[in-house]
């Protein structure tokens, strides 16, 4: 039977954008998308250049939303996880962003060459030596019409498409500004008796015209410089994909494209290559480099079983690996993709000067009109009038607005992913900076999750070494986790186990065997005395050892006591030092756990945990994080199994370890790659950083806009005689743009704390 597709469920789609000059565009591609029928929510990133698209396949498809950008007057194609996350994408779209640069660097230098005759031409005092055909009004409105509709052309168009739609945007002040101050020239250069007695030749304006298409590209052009360096982790992460894989067909290898390999696949992999897919070794061993992921400078050891995984570098051995994830399921796909959504996805933060530009280009109209007109009737100068207006058209900029967050938020996100820490949204950044309470999980998180044995403890006539080796081999067959806790440490410390027979099990309480011609009985007290052992004393260390939170094991050999084996679930080594670092973060350290609370409160006291929660269900967890949101402080609840999702959710920002299972990882909001807790100190670092960023930009954003609009305005001439020439403004304008985006750049110094 066919199968048939569900065209009910909502779908999202990413449309990568061209055309876009300032925040307006964006505002305005978003209001196309909101306006199309079958579009539920549509979020425009300016700075990434990437649209969020949440629509109704059976109301609209792609296509229909490409085609509501391009009647906006930009370009849109959707973009293809298949095909943009891999080498390829990134020489494309490394060739792309090279000949948009080059196209615009030509046009900068045209418009320089140009505009220097209009410059010294239209300033005669200042520079004296110019020839005196520069001094031409006729000539200078020559070079100023290539200049204003060639190189500036961009602007005049996409102020034509805003006015198509009844909006404004940037490029409207700008194509406002040149036009009105070339078109006075024209009229003062062949027309000078319609603009009264006062406006003889020699009063154009060519050279701000000119002068001010230039700054703005030159602007335009260290702005998209700097731009492509906000995205350069991405494209850091891409570049790590190897381009081939080294195929077995039979007795043959085969080198084919990375894209061509499929699941079940074997691959051999030689030592100093980076592995091509997410596998299983079926042959042979090495040790693997995984810093790009884990951030582990020390290479791991892979035996047959082991997982490896896609991007990272064999280091020694040759082996062969069965392919489990390619293309896009594989794990640096996937971190990609998170890292792009980030980076995509709008903060809470920026709706302030979303909601600023939105009313911004049409008040910057009605004060410039305001502007004129003052001027015009006060001063009855309509030269003046217009220089006033034309100057606040010019150095209002609501670019410097539009970049301030995004630019931070994609910035701050590429570094998290450098340092292993991915955040999965621009809130998820935003909110980790508000963190008052840090929830930990216990097992798996602050400790590794597996027993380990602690003590040896002898009792008897055996030393430490002989009791462990005669424990550890009577334990050879048990299937208890303790049991094997024991044998591993035995093997770690290099002591050989002997044959065992007689080997029962009683569960719940321990097992019996015979090692060497003697009983050995390991378990519970209760399980010796069954056994006519007593073992009066031990109960004063196994008391001590379960205030510490350690299981105490009790050997017994030939009939009589032998010694204690302490076991725990033992503390991360890393844990320590990372609630040392969130303390002086001034965060308040809580420990949930389903443990009873003896143990739960000696690991608590070992860590200087401030607050435990012992017993919890796995089902009340998340009621426990709400507890601690009810006082009206920010959680974050750090985990790394299927019983933390629920919890990991209702936090105000989940953090999955990226040792743990898919379930936590999915429903985290930010993953810990390397599970390294000390990553956790260094995220809510990062999200304050990157806050502090985005205020400093909207500040400046905000600042630069409140005073330069008066100032251009002409409000200091009755104080101090001061106009704002336009030319000046572009110069102003074009500074402000750059140094919001050169700031955000500053980012990537960030250091792990």
């Amino acid at each position: 039977m066919a199968t048939v597709l569900d065209k009910t469920a909502p779908e999202t789609a990413t449309l990568a954008l061209r055309g876009m000059s300032c925040a307006s565009c964006a505002a305005s591609i978003e209001k196309a998308l909101r306006a199309t029928p079958g579009v539920r929510a549509a979020a425009v990133n300016f700075a990434a250049e990437r649209a969020l698209v949440d629509f109704e396949p059976a109301a609209v498809d792609v296509p229909g939303l490409i085609k509501a950008v391009e009647g906006a007057g930009f370009e849109a194609e959707m973009v293809r996880p298949e095909r943009d996350l891999g080498a390829e994408a990134v020489a494309a779209d490394r060739a792309r962003r090279e000949a948009d640069l080059a196209a615009l660097r030509r046009k900068l230098y045209v418009a320089a060459i140009l505009t220097l005759p209009v410059l010294l031409g239209g300033f005669p005092e200042l520079f004296p030596f110019a020839p005196a055909v520069f001094r031409d009004m006729r000539f200078q409105a020559a070079l100023t019409a290539p200049v204003l509709f060639w190189a500036g052309w961009r602007f005049f168009a996409a102020a034509w498409h805003a006015a198509l739609r009844r909006s404004a945007t940037m490029d409207t002040l700008v194509a406002l500004g040149t036009s009105a101050a070339f078109g006075y020239s024209l009229v003062a250069t062949f027309a000078p008796h319609a603009l009264g007695p006062a406006a003889g030749h020699g009063m154009g304006y060519y050279d701000a015209a000119c002068v001010i298409v230039t700054l703005i590209l030159l602007g335009r052009y260290f702005e998209a410089i700097a731009r492509g360096r906000t995205g350069e982790a991405i494209r850091k992460l891409i570049g790590l994909a190897p381009r081939t894989a080294r195929v077995l067909r039979g007795p043959d290898e085969v080198e084919i494209p990375i894209a061509a390999v499929c699941v079940g696949d074997r691959v051999r992999v030689r030592p100093g290559e980076k592995i091509p897919v997410d596998g299983v070794i079926v042959e042979g061993a090495s040790s693997v480099d995984q810093s790009m992921l884990t951030g582990e400078s020390l290479p791991v050891a892979r035996h047959p079983g082991d997982e490896v995984i896609g991007a990272t570098l064999n280091k020694t051995g040759s082996f062969v690996m069965e392919a489990r994830k390619v293309g896009q399921d594989t794990t640096l796909a996937q971190i990609i993709r998170l890292v792009q959504d980030a980076q995509a996805s709008r903060a809470p933060i920026q709706r302030l000067a979303d909601v600023f530009v939105g009313y911004f280009v049409p008040a910057v109209l009605l004060v410039a009109f305001m502007t004129f007109a003052v001027w015009f009737l006060a001063a009855g100068d309509l030269r003046l009038a217009l220089v006033n207006s034309v100057a606040v058209l010019i150095i209002a900029c609501p670019c410097a607005m539009g970049l301030a967050t995004p630019t931070s938020i994609m910035v701050g996100t590429g570094r998290g992913a450098e340092l292993g820490i991915l955040f999965k949204s621009a809130e998820a950044l935003e909110t980790a900076r508000k963190a008052a309470v840090v929830v930990f999980d216990k097992t798996g998180t602050l400790t590794r999750g597996a027993p380990a044995v602690t003590d040896v403890l002898p009792l008897g006539d055996l030393g430490s070494d002989d009791l462990l080796r005669l424990a550890a081999s009577a334990e050879v067959g048990s299937e208890h986790g303790l049991g094997a806790a024991i044998v591993a440490h035995a093997k770690a410390a290099g002591l050989a186990t002997a044959p065992a027979t007689a080997f029962a099990a009683i569960p719940g309480k321990g097992i019996r065997a015979t090692v060497g011609g003697a009983e050995v009985l390991v378990g519970n007290q209760a399980f010796l005395a069954s056994g006519g052992v007593p073992a009066l004393e031990a109960v004063g260390p196994c008391d001590r050892l379960a205030d510490d939170g350690k299981t105490p094991v009790l050997v017994a050999v030939g009939g009589r006591l032998a010694g204690v084996v302490a076991i725990a679930d033992t503390v991360k080594p890393e844990a320590a030092e990372t609630l040392t670092a969130l303390r002086r973060l001034g965060v308040e350290i809580v420990m949930l756990t389903g443990d009873n609370a003896r143990t739960a409160g000696a690991v608590a006291r070992s860590l200087g945990v401030d607050r435990v929660l012992a017993e919890v269900l796995p089902q009340d967890k998340a009621a426990e994080v709400r507890k601690l949101q009810a006082s009206g402080r920010a959680v974050i609840m750090v985990g790394d199994g299927i019983n933390d999702a629920p919890a990991l959710a209702q936090a105000d920002v989940g953090i999955a370890l990226g040792s743990g299972t898919d379930v936590a990882l999915e429903t985290s909001d930010v993953a810990l790659l390397s599970g390294d807790l000390r990553a956790i100190p260094t995220a809510i670092a990062l999200s304050r950083a990157t806050l502090r960023n985005i205020k400093q930009n909207l500040f400046w954003a905000f600042g630069y806009n409140i005073l330069g609009i008066p100032v251009a305005a002409g409000v200091l001439y009755p104080f101090f005689g001061i106009l704002l020439n336009p030319a000046i403004a572009g110069a102003a304008m074009a500074f402000s743009s750059v140094s919001v985006v050169t700031n955000a750049l500053r980012l990537r110094g960030f250091k792990a704390s």
